[in-house]
């Protein structure tokens, strides 16, 4: 099947289980993909924009509404979308940033945060993770004070994930916020991996910006994100235009700077907003994804060889494992070598393992049925035992 002549049509996930680690938490509902159809013009949803002419006004559809119900899920004051989730990191260094200011992040932090940081002239400085892979509150102070003694100032900005994607490990973002704070340094959550997945209370949890990833995890299109804010810094991320042309005198309203005035559009703006009553009911019941998830790290532990590299119990869906001493043997020697994994779990319907690796890999079984995890389960187990691996139980 082809879209159009040299693009196929894609049915990953019409084919098999995909336990991709980046692409678990962002399949499109139905509704998404109706949306998508019905949208899929790039200005289709400026149809009815009216004055004062800026995306999150317009009333029809109802994309106003949209961004206010978001705010209120995330207990936000204010939210805006955005191309990705990279867009609302550099959104927020561009506004508190500038040349030489050290700014916050983790050992485990994306890159995306490093080229925010970056393009805004700032200095990254990284928290150290522990040796179980977790960023503690001491260890943040620890790096503040290091930092003012280094920099002679404390950091201006702190980009705290919450899960982060090396590990999927879920890091204690209320006690590391309290201690940022306690330098008057404003937060960054992270939540490219948890907005969409389970609750987020951006003010309990003590963000000043919350970010998040419509394609990672809202169930949208691509390139898609949010980025909320407290009241306390609306003003300052969401300022409003002040230049004015020399020649034409020209002033653009309310139009946002670091919005670069409207944002999505189209698809990808339909799209999220299709999924979002989904998305919304579907984080109240991450218990269910954890219980499906550990029917899965059972049946690879029980392995031999095999270890979970991410904390354990597992608080998260998206884990990092280390099979070197298990799969890697059978690839020194199979006619596939480190490729045989990949085309076995293929052949019991079965994708989103890097192609090749055998050593250490991350998969992510969000979004799975108790059945579907049973049939992951199994199929680890029956590869192993099929090419001499011993299996426990």
């Amino acid at each position: 099947m082809k879209c159009a002549s040299g693009i196929e049509a894609r049915q990953v996930d019409e084919l098999f289980i995909n336990i991709d680690p980046i692409q678990a938490g962002g399949r499109l509902t139905a509704e998404a993909m109706k949306a998508v159809i019905a949208y899929g013009d790039g200005y289709s949803v400026c149809d009815n924009c009216r004055k004062p002419n800026r995306l999150d006004y317009i009333a029809k559809p109802p994309i106003a509404e949209f961004h206010k119900d978001v705010a209120k899920w995330l207990n936000m004051d204010a939210v805006r979308t955005v191309p990705g989730a990279r867009r609302g990191f550099q959104a927020v260094a561009q506004t508190y940033v500038k040349k030489g200011d050290p700014v916050l992040l983790t050992s485990l932090s994306h890159y995306t945060e490093f080229l925010a940081i970056e393009e805004a002239g700032g200095v990254a400085r990284e928290i150290p993770a522990n040796d179980q892979k977790l960023v503690t509150p001491d260890a943040a102070a620890a790096k503040i004070e290091a930092v003012k003694k280094e920099l002679g100032k404390a950091p201006v900005l702190a980009f705290i994930d919450h899960v982060d994607y090396q590990y999927g490990n879920l890091h204690d973002f209320a006690a590391i916020a309290k201690v940022a704070h306690q330098y008057d340094i404003p937060v960054v959550y992270n939540g490219a991996y948890t907005v969409g997945i389970l609750p987020v209370d951006g003010k309990a949890l003590g963000a000043d910006f919350v970010v998040g990833s419509g394609h990672k995890s809202m169930a949208a299109p691509a390139p898609s994100g949010i980025l909320a804010v407290t009241a306390e810094r609306e003003k300052e991320v969401f300022r409003t235009t002040a230049i004015v042309g020399d020649v034409t005198n020209r002033k653009f309203g309310i139009k946002e700077p670091e919005m670069i005035g409207c944002t999505l559009m189209g698809a990808t703006l339909i799209g999220m907003m299709a999924s979002f009553p989904h998305v919304r009911q579907r984080t109240k019941h991450f218990d269910r994804e954890l219980a499906n998830h550990a029917v899965v790290m059972d049946a690879l532990l029980s392995i031999e060889g095999t270890k979970c590299l991410s904390e354990y119990p597992r608080k998260h869906t998206m884990t990092r494992v280390d099979t070197t001493a298990s799969f890697d043997r059978i690839a020194e020697s199979h006619k596939k070598r480190g490729y045989f994994l990949q085309s076995a779990l293929e052949e019991r319907g079965v994708t989103g393992v890097i192609p090749g690796a055998t050593k250490v890999w991350k998969f992510n079984t969000y979004g799975t049925t108790h059945k579907q995890a049973l049939h992951l389960a199994k199929a680890f187990v029956e590869i192993a035992r099929e090419n001499g691996l011993a299996v426990k139980g």
